[in-house]
């Protein structure tokens, strides 16, 4: 059987390690364990200045990982004092790799910062700074950890059929959708926050606000290698997923 191959977006960050201090692709190691886990192969995809065309044609779906808050400028806003760490270089190039992959009409999974990036391209547009609209900061309860929210997902949907009705989900973010041309809502915090939304002209072209990489249920990721529709071997982890030790927003 040959699995499938899972494109995930990456960072590119100054880090230390071993003996060097130096800019660095990067990704939280859960991303590729759960891609692993659902039978799939993972690649890495830092960010650059061109090839997103070739690149797309080489897997068989495209997950735009959590990161950074996306430039204001995308949708036409101005700068809230807590919008911070833009990465223009990786806003355009997952743009990019989210028009070759509706080009190649290969699934797609947003996460986090992945689901706002694929709304902003659709025409729509953030809240800047959640807390504002919802009074709390239960989604992002600190630096390098995680809040825990419980979400209900709509009747019909993907989601719903890949993670259920209910379930309480990771998270760490201070900005949210608020408009979304051409997607449907199909999960809700309890606050009303939108945690999922679907675009019913595609087979499989969705994103979810929480963090499914962390954790033991790899629903949408057996949904997304499904719908590549290769044949997939899944694999248990060879080591515990665990919350990390910095900010994944």
């Amino acid at each position: 059987m040959t699995r499938p191959v899972i494109g995930i977006s990456s960072y590119r960050e100054q880090a230390r390690f071993g003996a060097w201090d130096t800019t660095t692709d990067l990704l939280h190691a859960n991303y590729a364990r759960s891609v692993e886990a659902a039978g799939a192969v993972a690649v890495l995809l830092p960010p650059q200045s061109a090839g997103a065309a070739e690149v797309v044609g080489r897997l068989d779906a495209l997950i735009i990982a959590g990161g950074a808050d996306i430039d204001p400028a995308r949708y036409g806003a101005m700068r809230h004092p807590m919008t911070q760490h833009n990465r223009l270089d990786r806003d355009a190039w997952e743009w990019a790799l989210l028009d070759a992959a509706e080009a190649a009409r290969i699934p797609v999974l947003g996460i986090c910062r992945g689901m706002q990036l694929m709304a902003v391209r659709a025409g729509g547009r953030l809240e800047q700074h959640l807390p504002d609209v919802v009074g709390h900061g239960e989604h992002a309860p600190a630096p390098g950890a995680f809040g825990w929210t419980p979400i209900r997902t709509t009747a019909g949907s993907t989601v719903r059929r890949l993670v259920g009705d209910e379930v309480q989900v990771t998270c760490h973010h201070h900005q949210a959708v608020a408009d979304h041309p051409g997607f449907e809502v199909t999960a809700r915090a309890a606050d009303g926050t939108i945690e999922a939304i679907e675009d019913p002209e595609r087979p499989f072209w969705m994103a979810v606000q929480w963090h499914p990489e962390y954790g033991d249920d790899h629903g949408l990721f057996r949904g997304l290698v499904a719908a590549t529709g290769a044949d997939a071997v899944p694999t248990a982890l060879t080591e515990s997923v665990a919350p990390p030790t910095a900010a994944c927003r």
